[in-house]
């Protein structure tokens, strides 16, 4: 069975989000922190993963980043600090500079 996830990326703690959709997460990531994509992660330097969630299905994962994409930004940093309170990266574990 295939797994799918929506993340959200930021630049900095409360900086710039990016919303996305993926199958294969690392893969992504790495993408995103390398800047081999370019666009709005390269040109806002949004390359800290802070938050995740994983399905099955290919059409909830879809429908869930449209769903947050649609949010105002406080809710989406609710949603972040909920699981990520001091927003840590996730892929290296230290947390994001406040600047």
């Amino acid at each position: 069975m295939k797994t799918y996830y929506v993340y959200i990326m930021a630049s900095k703690r409360n900086g710039t989000l990016y919303i996305g959709v993926t199958n294969d997460l690392e893969r992504r990531i790495y993408e995103h922190k390398n800047n081999i994509i370019k666009g709005f992660t390269e040109k806002y330097k949004v390359h800290y993963l802070v938050y995740y969630e994983e399905t099955s299905d290919i059409k909830t994962a879809i429908e869930r980043e449209k769903q947050i994409k649609k949010w105002n930004r406080k809710w989406k940093l609710e949603l972040i600090e909920k699981e990520n309170k001091e927003w840590v990266d996730l892929t290296t574990g230290f947390p994001l500079s406040r600047e």
